[in-house]
């Protein structure tokens, strides 16, 4: 049995341990409400620009290499969005998982080339044998329009100049501080996305005029849609980030304050203990002088 001076120790330690966590919970907070507030600011925009982009290809009237999508696709990039740190449940774990059994089902019919933004998911895929050819990290300490969009151009460029098919994009959706949904998008060629039209086209008329012309709308909105997609996901994953943080560190809390409880009853009835025994050898040595 564990001697009180052991279990005092222990209960000390749990007790900074939960002095750290509740920190790390209140941070995490004030991070999410930023991230959130960036969310509710860029989503209507994005499905806004990705719609209008989707009807633009509807109507046949422009030809881009953005839209051209291949018969057969023969070559991808795959790029996973993570995080550098741990400590936030099963935010890295899931969305890497994701992404391994993607890689693994597809890599015999295509040459798939993977880009990691977040050291978490390179470990992950490097550990599984997979080929990380490059990791974005600090996205937590850069992430803003101007990363996304120097990102982005250095993605389009590379699509162009190395021939890819398809370039796809798994991330975690925010939904709330315990609800993270793994996703992967389709980033290049540039696809029509349903589910945003149905949602647009319930609200708003399903006739669009276009001017000047479809084509040169489409000439400055193309690479602005990628980008604006590139910068939503990235707040997506990072916002997902905080949330599974914030809930981690509220169950790491609560379970230290469970063990303290215990620790605590196990001290209570040593001390217990030792102070019957300490009675009994009293008594026991009165005895024995008295006979």
């Amino acid at each position: 049995m564990a001697s009180l001076k052991d279990i005092r120790r222990r209960i000390g330690s749990v007790k900074n341990t939960r002095q750290t966590t509740r920190a790390m919970k209140m941070v995490a907070a004030a991070k999410l409400r930023k991230s959130q507030e960036g969310i509710l600011n860029t989503r209507p925009y994005a499905n806004t620009i990705a719609n209008i982009v989707g009807k633009i290809a509807s109507t046949n009237e422009i030809e881009s290499p953005l839209f051209v999508k291949a018969d057969v696709v023969k070559k991808e990039m795959v790029i996973v969005v993570s995080s550098d740190r741990g400590l936030c449940g099963s935010f890295n774990s899931t969305i890497s998982k994701f992404a391994f059994e993607y890689i693994t089902k597809n890599k015999s019919q295509r040459d798939i080339t993977v880009v990691s933004v977040g050291k978490k998911s390179a470990d992950f895929l490097r550990r599984r044998g997979v080929n990380v050819e490059k990791t974005v990290l600090n996205l937590a300490k850069e992430i803003s329009y101007k990363f996304a969009l120097d990102f982005t151009e250095e993605m389009v460029k590379t699509y162009f100049d190395e021939k890819y098919d398809q370039v796809t994009v798994f991330y975690n959706e925010f939904k709330s501080a315990i609800q993270q949904i793994p996703r992967a998008q389709v980033l290049l060629p540039i696809q029509p996305q349903e589910d945003l039209w149905a949602e647009t086209e319930s609200q708003f008329s399903k006739d669009y005029i276009f001017e000047p012309s479809a084509k040169e709308i489409a000439e400055q909105l193309l690479r602005k849609s990628i980008n604006i997609q590139v910068y939503k996901n990235l707040l997506e994953s990072l916002a997902s980030e905080h949330g599974a943080r914030m809930n981690a560190m509220e169950n790491a809390t609560k379970n230290a304050g469970e063990l303290i409880r215990k620790l605590t009853l196990s001290y209570n009835n040593a001390r217990q203990a030792a102070i019957t025994r300490e009675l009994i050898e009293i008594t026991s040595g009165a005895q024995a002088l008295n006979n």
